[in-house]
């Protein structure tokens, strides 16, 4: 799987219910061999990836391509990964808080 693949699988995980309200994007900027920056757009409960990402973006989180994968993937815990430094915050930190449920992984 490769990062991009995450993000398109992103789509079909989103939960329109726990975006109710919500008008936001987040974006990720991945580092490493499989490096990119991909934004999720959410407005009125639907959502949109957005390859190379946006300008100003709510909230920016900031890994290394074999963390995304791992948290992806379900094997590193992305609060863990956050309180161990492995994961960078910036912005709406209250939407980071947010993410595991509007992208719950089933």
């Amino acid at each position: 799987m490769t990062v991009a693949d995450t993000f398109e699988t992103m789509k079909s995980l989103f939960n329109p219910t726990a975006a109710a309200g919500l008008n936001k994007t987040i974006q990720w900027n991945i580092s490493g061999e499989d490096a990119g920056n991909w934004a999720i757009k959410i407005v009125n409960q639907t959502c949109e990836v957005i390859t190379g990402g946006v300008e100003k973006p709510d909230l920016t989180l900031s890994m290394t391509d074999k963390d995304w994968l791992a948290i992806a993937e379900g094997k590193l815990n992305a609060i863990q990964a956050f309180t161990t430094g492995k994961v960078k915050a910036a912005g709406d930190l209250s939407l980071a808080m947010r993410v595991n449920n509007l992208f719950p992984r089933g």
